[in-house]
């Protein structure tokens, strides 16, 4: 343990004396998340809803067809339980619930006015605005042929319209950068931890100190750890200081557990570092590492749900997307600060982040033994 402290204690001065090397860690990832946070966007396909219909109704019924026949949305749950519905905006897994309440039929018979209750995650900013937008024209369309026929029986109002009442959860504002200031922050902590890292174990490949290991009495793993440690921390302060830019700057909300994302994000670096380590086997120079480093995280942040939501994605990205840590962590940040949710909620995720940074882990170490053997 004093040897692997020694060589951290080593590494930190020389981060310390590299001015551009804290600049690049330190000063760059604020001016992206300033920069991106409002520049990034994306487009809205697939959408998934859980449908609570009370009504039960000839009317309720098609007006669940059409919703599910318009395109946009997948109807991913369809209970008579607005619980579930509830359950399943705290957990991600939908996007809107529409609730259907009972008399819906009967109240457009009488009155020729139903109401519809749509319950949208506006943690998502203002994707959530777009998916609003095309549900209440969906309804609008089914009250304009409801005008035109009978529904069960003589309408009482020749022009019957559906009241839509909106109730958006999580950004109750729709406040886009609320939704994507934390998925950048996850990004910009993945091409730092990364990259430094790749690109620090090819440096000594390039100085032949690894060569050197060889006649010391210090093990591969005492050196890798000593190499890796302080990028995990560096990591940590990074997202200290993203947390700081977004509650000061951009004003996102932190409902959950700040310490529990730590926790998570420790994991995270994890598998960033361990990503970093197998690129620095694979590469004999500095230069090789960033091309490579570059090349890996552009297909993790495009696949992460970072800028287009995984729902619109075709289903065999979808699939193997969930290999891809970004997206959990992803996941889980914006839960943590927007929802407020806890352990169990954003338990699927983390234990697949946490398989993932083991096996990266293992993984990279054994090739990289292998490697430089």
């Amino acid at each position: 343990m004093r040897r692997i402290l020694y060589l951290a204690q080593a590494e930190v001065l020389h981060i310390l004396r590299d001015r551009i090397l804290l600049a690049q860690v330190l000063v760059v990832p604020v001016v992206q998340l300033l920069v991106l946070s409002n520049a990034a966007t994306f487009e809205i396909r697939d959408t998934p809803i859980h449908v609570v219909d009370l009504d039960r109704s000839p009317a309720s019924r098609g007006l669940v067809n059409r919703l599910a026949a318009n395109g946009h949305f997948d109807i991913v749950g369809d209970t008579p339980s607005v619980d579930r519905a509830d359950e399943g905006l705290l957990r991600g897994t939908v996007t809107m619930a529409v609730v259907i309440p009972h008399g819906f039929e009967a109240s457009l018979v009488r009155t020729g006015l139903g109401q519809v209750q749509l319950s949208v995650n506006a943690e998502k900013g203002s994707a959530a605005g777009i998916v609003q937008a095309y549900a209440s024209r969906v309804l609008a369309g089914y009250a304009s042929e409801l005008s035109a026929r009978r529904v069960g029986r003589v309408l009482s109002d020749p022009n019957p319209r559906i009241d839509v009442r909106v109730r958006p959860l999580y950004n109750a504002t729709q406040n886009y950068k609320h939704y994507m200031v934390p998925g950048i922050l996850v990004a910009l902590m993945t091409i730092i931890g990364t990259l430094l890292s790749a690109q620090n174990i090819a440096r000594e490949k390039e100085l032949g100190t690894l060569e050197q290991l060889n006649v010391t009495p210090i093990t591969r793993g005492q050196f890798i750890v000593a190499k890796l440690l302080p990028f995990w921390v560096l990591g940590l302060v990074e997202l200290s200081l993203g947390l700081l830019v977004g509650k000061l700057v951009f004003g996102v909300p932190m409902r959950g557990s700040v310490p529990m994302l730590y926790g998570v994000a420790g994991v995270y670096l994890v598998v960033a570092l361990g990503i970093g380590l197998w690129i620095s086997t694979l590469v004999e120079t500095q230069q090789q590492a960033m091309f490579v480093t570059f090349f890996i995280v552009n297909i993790y942040l495009l696949m992460s749900g970072l800028f287009t939501p995984v729902d619109s994605m075709a289903p065999w990205v979808r699939t193997v997307s969930i290999v891809n840590p970004v997206r959990h962590f992803v996941t889980i940040s914006r839960a943590i600060l927007m929802k407020g949710a806890g352990p169990a909620e954003i338990a699927q995720p983390f234990f697949i982040l946490l398989g993932t940074a083991v096996l990266v882990l293992v993984f990279a170490v054994r090739q990289y033994r292998k490697r430089v053997a």
